[in-house]
């Protein structure tokens, strides 16, 4: 779900080791899969504790805008069914690694991090609209994004939107389990068809690879809402790949099919930030999220969230804002 609006260089790209093994990265590999309808509602919660916490007990809540404090609750827009950074478990809760950390941000602020389900493509839009005042989906932090540029097309979009970096990832492609056709990179795509979903990083790359490709080789890319459903395609034996951040396609090697589905190919590529997205102007909301952020950094219960999940290696040092290139 990470989309960028530019792309580097093929020839500048270099292939980045994986951020951990996948059996690590599959620490609840007995949950399944799942998607949710749009209207979903959930608090961010950790070891069952609400991020709410009263005044004296949130040494950050003063950094809050007034509104945001008093209405107690921070509005999450979210694509909740890229496991293992959202997803909902066998019970419907909502969990993952950004559920997990926005809970721990929401302790430092005296606030709950609600989580709001809508398709990744549409959450920037959401924050203009005002309908979240956030967007936390493993979304990755672009010069494109914050300047609110499209990057297909190099057109001025919209305002933008800030970032507060949080995590680390590149981008992998997976095949079905024994049929790789020799796929170790994007150029061998080249005559292929692949399946990614829509708005992100792995759709531009696909995109810009088949601009690569030779006369009489087409690169066929179909795009879907979801990642589960771009799964559900190369499954059932519609595609001769898939592409998506490498967290989940190798929770998705783990652990669909009981790990008999698909096998990862070749190396991670375009590692870069993800960002917790905020509407161009909220400086204010914009800086306790990133006080927030550090605030668990320095207290190792960030490391502890990322280790839960087995993606160390994915881990930030401090929060930053708009780093992404």
């Amino acid at each position: 779900m990470t989309a960028r609006s530019t792309r580097r260089s093929f020839a500048a790209k270099s292939a980045q080791s994986r951020l951990a093994a996948i059996g690590a990265i599959a620490v609840a590999g007995s949950l399944l899969l799942s998607g949710c309808g749009d209207q979903t509602k959930e608090k961010a919660e950790d070891s069952g504790d609400s991020g709410r916490e009263s005044a004296a007990a949130a040494p950050l809540a003063d950094k809050l805008p007034k509104a945001v404090r008093d209405k107690g609750e921070i509005k999450v827009g979210s694509d909740i069914a890229y496991a293992p950074v959202e997803f909902k478990d066998d019970s419907g809760k909502t969990v993952g690694i950004d559920p997990d950390i926005a809970a721990a941000i929401g302790k430092q602020l005296g606030v709950d991090f609600v989580f709001e389900n809508g398709t990744f493509d549409t959450l920037i839009t959401g924050l203009r609209s005002k309908r979240y005042d956030l967007a936390m989906s493993a979304m990755t932090d672009t010069k494109d994004r914050q300047n609110g540029v499209d990057g297909d097309t190099g057109k001025k979009v919209g305002e933008g939107v800030d970032f507060v970096d949080y995590f680390n990832a590149g981008v992998s492609i997976y095949t079905p389990k024994g049929k790789t056709q020799n796929i170790k990179g994007w150029d061998d795509l080249c005559g292929k068809k692949i399946v990614v979903q829509r708005g992100t990083v792995s759709h531009d790359l696909a995109k810009a690879q088949a601009k690569e490709c030779p006369s009489g080789k087409k690169l066929a890319i179909e795009p879907y809402d979801n990642d589960q459903q771009a799964q559900t395609r190369l499954r059932s034996g519609g595609a001769d790949a898939g592409s998506s951040d490498f967290p989940v396609a190798a929770y998705a090697v783990k652990t669909s099919g009981g790990g008999k589905d698909f096998e990862l190919v070749g190396d991670q590529v375009e590692a870069a930030p993800y960002g917790i997205a905020v509407a161009k102007g909220n400086d204010e909301l914009r800086d306790a999220v990133q006080a927030g952020l550090d605030a668990i950094i320095k207290n190792g219960e960030y490391d502890k969230i990322i280790a839960k999940w087995g993606v160390e290696a994915g881990a930030v040092k401090e929060a930053v804002v708009n780093g992404g290139k």
